[in-house]
């Protein structure tokens, strides 16, 4: 059915919704026979695929729902109309899919519907939760030049466990033994990589080895982590509403966490300040792992040790250094190699005189 056709019935159906009591089917079902005049010379086939398309232009992503639910994409951007690029089995490849800007714009706004999320001039910048669990992340001009640019960031519907990685190929037997053994002991472990490196996936494979007996408290800016606990209270951050108030940063989910009575507490990722919570959370006594971008095991050490001074001047450096070398007992640094193939590169363990030293296995 040409695209036109589609926008034209779907812009009657949109506008029989707003107008009058009619649920979607009903809405649809009258707009067609409005566009083909009681849909009498229409195949039954025909109208079929029109009526699917309606919804999925209603209701769904459009053009983007077959990619979103395809397993192979990793990640859907959008740099322009006529610019929309997938990852897909470790290659990067573009798409013509006859976008516009309104259709961009309408598909965004689907997307945010029931996540509470906003995205206007005073805020151009929105990360939100779809419903199969991706990642959504937009910005719009003035802050890009011309267009909205979209991601999605797919993430497994499955867990992936330790020994799923020996499978691909990520990790050693010896060195997923470690792993587990250090786990289970109550270290905490730091993830580190670049993006797309595997570190989510890492985590999430680290926190299957205790899936049954912990109780985790989970903490992020959107949802990404995935897990088979029985026991899991599972938090992310939101942004302040249309009057700039109800923010919930994760400085202070990480405060909340802590009246939750976890054994395993877990950030998804540490960019700011709330590096500071976590050291302190972890000195307690509480089991964690979180991760971090970085381009090496020992770098990500350094950056751990400089994110809490953003918490405020007050907070000495010598304190944060001392806290970091006291909690942090491993590092484990995913690396993407030149094929698209994750891996753990490097693992880093401090010794018993407190010096970090490469684990080789």
């Amino acid at each position: 059915m040409p695209r036109e056709t589609v926008q034209l019935v779907a812009e009657r159906a949109r506008t029989l919704l707003s107008t009058g009591p009619e649920s979607i089917d009903q809405a649809i079902s009258k707009a067609v026979d409005e566009a083909f005049e009681g849909g009498q010379d229409l195949p039954q086939l025909v109208e079929s695929n029109l009526v699917g398309e309606v919804r999925s232009a209603l209701s769904g992503y459009g053009p983007l729902d077959e990619l979103i639910v395809n397993p192979d994409i990793e990640e859907i951007w959008i740099n322009a109309p006529d610019k929309v690029f997938v990852y897909e089995n470790s290659l990067k490849r573009q798409l013509n899919l006859n976008l516009t800007a309104l259709d961009i714009r309408q598909m965004v706004e689907r997307m945010l519907r029931d996540s509470g999320r906003r995205l206007d001039r005073s805020e151009p910048f929105v990360d939100s939760t779809l419903q199969g669990g991706s990642r959504l992340h937009v910005v719009i001009p003035d802050v890009t030049r011309d267009h909205w640019s979209v991601n999605i960031r797919k993430f497994p519907s499955r867990v992936f466990t330790l020994q799923s990685l020996i499978q691909l190929g990520a990790i050693s037997l010896e060195m997923a033994n470690f792993l587990a053994a250090e786990f289970l002991a109550g270290q905490n472990i730091l993830v580190s990589g670049a993006t797309q490196a595997g570190k989510t996936t890492m985590l999430c494979a680290l926190l299957d080895v205790g899936s049954e007996t912990d109780r985790l408290v989970s903490v992020e800016e959107t949802f990404e982590i995935r897990t088979n606990y029985l026991d899991w209270v599972a938090m992310q951050a939101r942004q302040a509403n249309l009057e700039g108030v109800g923010e919930i940063t994760l400085r202070r989910l990480v405060k909340e966490a802590l009246r939750m009575r976890p054994t395993r507490l877990v950030i998804g990722e540490v960019r700011q300040a709330e590096a500071l919570d976590l050291l302190i959370a972890l000195n307690s006594g509480i089991a964690g792992l979180c991760t971090i971008h970085a381009n090496s095991a020992f770098e990500a050490l350094e950056k751990l040790k400089l994110l809490p001074l953003l918490a405020g001047e007050n907070i000495p450096a010598s304190f944060v250094s001392q806290t970091v070398e006291r909690t942090i007992g491993l590092v484990v640094h995913c690396q993407m190699d030149s094929q698209g193939r994750r891996e753990v590169s490097q693992v880093i363990k401090s010794d018993a005189k407190g010096n970090w030293v490469e684990v080789r296995l």
